[in-house]
C-alpha cells in the first residue's frame, strides 16, 4: 500500500504540474484563439454506470522500431465500465483487454505480439486495469490503477480529457473521453528484443497509450 500511496504521489504532482502549464498556455492564448468548443464550460457526465461502446472505442498504443519509426497498433475487442460518482474522486474505471485483438496493420507483426514472446495469448488471453485513485480538476483528470499483463500487475497513470456529451437519436447518454499515458513495457515482463550493430534496440521499450472512446450510460441506472 505504501509503494502505490509513492506511486500516487508521483502523479498527483504530474498531474499538478500539467495544469499550471496548461492555464499558463491558456492565458497567453488571444481570445479569438480559444476553440470553438470550449465556449461554452464542460460539465462531466451524470453519476451512474456507463458502458463503452466497443463500435466507437480506439484503444490504441505506439512505439517504434529501429528507436526512430512510429508503429502504431490498438486492441479492437476491449470491455469497460465506468462508474461516475457525485464526487468525481470516488468514479472507478474497470476494463478488460482481448490480447488477440490486437492489430497493427502487418499479420507477420500481430501474430509476433501474440506470441510468448510478447502477450503470449494462448496462456493469458486478457489484459486487465482497475482504477485505484482518481484526482479530477474541471474537465481534466489523472485515473491511476493497477494494469495487469501476462499476470503482471503494475501501476499505470492515465491523463484523461473530458471532450464532451449528448443524448443520441435512440435516447441513449453518451459521454466521450480521451486518454494518454506512457509505460515501460519491460516492467510488465515483455521483454523481446534485438541489439542493433549500430547500437540501440529493435523495439523501444516505451510505449504510448492514445485512448479515444464513447461511453454509454446504462439505462435506469443512477448513482
Amino acid at each position: 500500500m505504501r509503494t502505490h500511496r509513492v506511486v500516487l504521489n508521483k502523479y498527483v504532482r504530474m498531474h499538478i504540474t500539467f495544469l499550471i502549464q496548461r492555464s499558463a498556455i491558456m492565458t497567453n492564448e488571444q481570445a479569438g484563439a480559444v476553440p470553438e468548443t470550449d465556449a461554452e464550460p464542460r460539465s462531466l457526465p451524470a453519476p451512474g454506470r456507463w458502458k463503452l461502446d466497443p463500435g466507437h472505442a480506439d484503444i490504441g498504443f505506439w512505439g517504434r522500431h529501429f528507436m526512430l519509426t512510429k508503429v502504431r497498433g490498438r486492441f479492437t475487442r476491449v470491455d469497460a465500465t465506468v462508474v461516475i460518482d457525485e464526487d468525481p474522486t470516488r468514479s472507478t474505471v474497470e476494463a478488460v483487454i482481448e490480447m488477440a485483438s490486437v492489430a497493427s496493420g502487418d499479420q507477420t507483426r500481430d501474430d509476433h505480439l501474440r506470441s510468448p514472446d510478447f502477450f503470449g495469448v494462448s496462456s493469458w488471453p486478457t489484459a486487465h486495469f482497475r482504477s485505484t485513485e482518481v484526482v479530477w480538476d474541471g474537465v481534466w483528470g489523472t485515473i491511476v490503477g493497477g494494469l495487469t499483463i501476462r499476470d503482471v500487475t503494475r501501476p499505470l497513470a492515465l491523463t484523461v480529457e473530458f471532450i464532451g456529451g449528448l443524448l443520441d437519436p435512440w435516447g441513449n447518454d453518451r459521454a466521450v473521453f480521451s486518454a494518454t499515458g506512457t509505460l515501460n513495457r519491460e516492467d510488465w515482463d515483455l521483454t523481446w528484443n534485438m541489439a542493433l550493430d549500430t547500437g540501440g534496440l529493435l523495439v523501444s521499450k516505451e510505449v504510448h497509450l492514445e485512448l479515444h472512446v464513447e461511453l454509454i450510460r446504462e439505462l435506469g441506472d443512477s448513482a
